[in-house]
């Protein structure tokens, strides 16, 4: 049904003679075509021809023409887009648009309903927990606020199966609906979750999304977050007419429907055929929350919002994996891409109860499909260096259409994983795709390995600022060791320089960094005490008070401390804490140096506290690189300067002598984390159990070496009791 102003019928295309009269037939008219819409858009079902819907459409957008007071932020005149604007202002979420955990085995599946289960019988009262409440939806699948912590009624307690709504994951783009008083008020992008950008224009377009809610008795604001999309027909069609007008096609639905969707002018958009199924809810306010997610969606039917038909409630494990496998089989069939399922657990006070962990809920989980697969050649292997100083392998790829689009380039990863998976240039290769996922190399097809494959050999300088690269111990991820002076590292380390905890210089920025950089004005961070008010007047966004805010702000930061000017130089692995202790111990910069050049065993600077072998072999590897020291000559020599003192007597170390071992999975800290804190107190963290061990740290999981532990006799310690003894200490 065409939707599109109608030329020629002005004033003389309606007979109201007055505003009253005109008010009354435009409100017929909002309802006619609201009707008609519905039953064209969602029934399928059309009641009248395109061109007597064009005639009464046109005589609205004449009434209101003529009577501008007459237009209405909920009439069907506002889908066909309008002026072109200059940008998108940012929308904060009132609640957070975060993301799910993934799922991609029935392992996942079954682990996620377990720790559900768990979880709610913990705060049912048998632990005496109680869940973390959420003040809405988040990434869609929230609940209303408050904490329950009375039995749920599902008998959890007594191992009946938690009930999930389940549904389809969708591959489109995210969005947050608001309707006050129920009128769509505005419409914003996920963004990084916390803040999206103003789409409204655009999603008025679209025209499943009412404009007002089907209610004689709205909430005061309703957020209704989920996904826009473009079926495959519709995409089909629409790339047969960019392709007849000679303009760019697009890869796949999603990447056409997000293009759509981003267009400055609503124009573009509004010819675009734009689809919309709601998911979840963010605010509510002025209504009363439904007790379950599928109560919610089925609210939103009322309301005239679309909800995808393909969503049932499930019990326990089996009924989340039979749902998954339904789904798979009848995947190509869809009108639409999805790329996996969505769980929820379907009651509102029980997600509210098992809450949020980091950025994700713990009551939902997007169980994914399979990626998809495809076969090329590899035809080389080049390495790129990343803004802090990373090389990774990148594959340069034959040609593939995989996951919707042609990839030539896929990551490696890392020196390591090329090993692992056996791949040589010139290798037929598996190259993975899922999503906007960056393509990965899987593996190679060794049968079709051919007689000149040659084997990757990873650089020692970096292809960027000829620096050595250094692979530290227990790290997969070599390293471009030129910080200060590689210029695919260069923003990074300015913007790292310049932070509050380090040279604080108020007033360097991302933008002017990447002007400063791009420009060739700077390439170390002593180029910063050089610059002056007419240069950096003349960048964009520049004025002369700005411009001198900045020189006063580096005439300021030329006084620092020495903690601040190690932090400053961004050296890997040394954080505020170990930038306190480096200048605590050394007193002087020149001592730490003069240490590094000569400590080949890295004895001295294990004796800073909290300096362990790979904290000690960056600080080592950092200040024996000339080009790393001659920028702190040239810092020095543009009046960087600090106090500086004798160096700290050296205080034994109560663990000094002893010797731990790590075995299990523990509660709050990682291996690498535990192992820190206590070699920062004289430790020796082995990896094996012997007589001469002293004690053994256990956490979940552990295996043979707390049974060789228990075995000699050796004291064994839980996380708990390991901080214990450290605070003691």
């Amino acid at each position: 049904m065409s939707q599109t102003s109608v030329p020629g019928q002005g004033a003389n295309a309606h007979t109201a003679t007055d505003a009253t009269a005109a008010a009354q037939r435009a409100a017929e008219l909002r309802i006619e075509l609201a009707r008609h819409n519905r039953a064209y858009y969602e029934d399928d079902a059309p009641l009248i021809p395109d061109a007597e819907y064009d005639r009464l459409f046109g005589e609205l957008v004449a009434l209101e023409n003529d009577f501008p007071e007459l237009q209405r932020p909920d009439s069907p005149t506002q889908r066909v887009g309008g002026k072109p604007v200059e940008g998108f202002a940012p929308v904060v979420h009132r609640v957070p648009m975060l993301s799910l955990n993934n799922g991609f085995a029935d392992e996942d599946v079954e682990a996620f309903d377990r720790r559900v289960s768990d979880g709610l019988r913990d705060v049912n009262g048998v632990n005496g927990a109680s869940g973390a409440g959420s003040a809405g939806g988040v990434g869609g699948v929230g609940g209303a606020g408050g904490v329950n912590t009375t039995p749920n009624s599902t008998g959890d307690l007594f191992g009946t199966p938690v009930e999930y709504a389940a549904e389809l994951k969708f591959d489109g783009l995210a969005i947050a609906l608001r309707y006050e008083q129920g009128v769509l008020v505005q419409a914003a992008t996920r963004g990084d979750g916390t803040t999206g950008e103003d789409v409204t224009a655009n999603i008025r377009t679209i025209k499943k999304i009412p404009l007002k809610l089907d209610t004689d008795n709205p909430p005061d604001v309703l957020e209704v977050r989920g996904e826009v999309l473009m079926f495959r027909a519709d995409f089909d069609k629409l790339n047969q007419a960019q392709e007849a007008a000679g303009e760019k096609v697009f890869v796949n639905p999603r990447n056409a429907a997000a293009g759509s969707l981003r267009q400055l002018d609503s124009r573009i958009t509004a010819k675009r055929p734009l689809s919309f199924f709601a998911y979840g809810i963010g605010e509510l306010i002025g209504a009363t929350m439904p007790e379950t997610h599928s109560a919610l969606l089925d609210w939103y039917v009322t309301l005239g919002i679309p909800v995808n038909e393909r969503r049932e409630v499930v019990k326990g494990a089996d009924g989340l994996l039979k749902f998954y496998r339904e789904v798979g089989e009848a995947r190509a069939s869809l009108p639409y891409d999805i790329d996996g399922v969505v769980y929820k657990v379907n009651r509102r006070d029980e997600q509210d109860r098992l809450g949020f962990v980091s950025r994700a809920p713990r009551f939902a989980l997007a169980h994914k499909f399979p990626a998809q697969e495809a076969l090329t050649t590899l035809l080389d292997i080049e390495v790129q260096v990343g803004r802090t100083g990373a090389i990774t392998p990148v594959a340069r790829l034959a040609p593939v259409f995989v996951g919707g689009a042609t990839v030539t380039n896929a990551t490696l990863h890392n020196e390591d994983e090329i090993r692992r998976k056996d791949v040589m240039i010139g290798d037929t290769v598996i190259v993975r795709r899922a999503g906007d996922v960056i393509p990965e190399v899987v593996g190679s097809v060794l049968d079709r390995r051919p007689a000149d494959a040659r084997a990757f050999v990873m650089p020692t300088a970096c292809p960027v600022c000829g620096s050595a690269i250094e692979k530290l111990p227990d790290e997969a991820i070599a390293r471009c060791t030129g910080g200060l002076i590689c210029a695919a590292q260069r923003k990074q380390a300015l913007l790292h320089f310049a932070q509050r905890r380090a040279l604080d210089i108020e007033g360097l920025g991302d933008k002017l960094v990447e002007q400063l950089v791009d420009q060739q004005i700077i390439r170390t961070p002593a180029d910063l005490f050089k610059l002056g008010v007419a240069k950096l007047a003349a960048l964009d966004r520049m004025a002369d008070k700005s411009a001198s805010n900045l020189v006063a702000a580096l005439e300021k930061a030329r006084h620092t401390t020495l903690a601040r000017f190690i932090f400053a130089l961004g050296i890997r692995h040394v954080g505020e804490a170990t930038a306190k202790d480096l200048a605590r111990h050394f007193g002087k910069l020149d001592n730490l140096i003069a240490v590094c050049k000569r400590d080949s065993d890295l004895t001295e600077l294990l004796a800073v506290p909290d300096v362990g072998p790979i904290v000690a072999e960056s600080i080592n590897n950092f200040f024996c690189e000339d080009h790393n020291v001659e920028v702190i000559e040239q810092l020095r020599a543009a009046g960087v300067t600090w106090p500086e003192s004798e160096p700290a007597a050296a205080a034994p170390l109560p663990l000094a002598g002893k010797t731990f071992v790590l075995t299990g999975t523990l509660p709050t800290l990682s291996r690498d984390e535990a192992k820190a804190m206590l070699e920062a107190l004289g430790a020796k963290v082995a990896g094996s159990v012997s007589a001469k061990t002293d004690y053994v740290v256990a956490g979940a999981e552990a295996g043979s070496k707390l049974a060789k532990a228990e075995a000699l006799g050796v004291p064994v310690l839980d996380e708990d009791a390991m901080r214990a003894m450290l605070a003691a200490l």
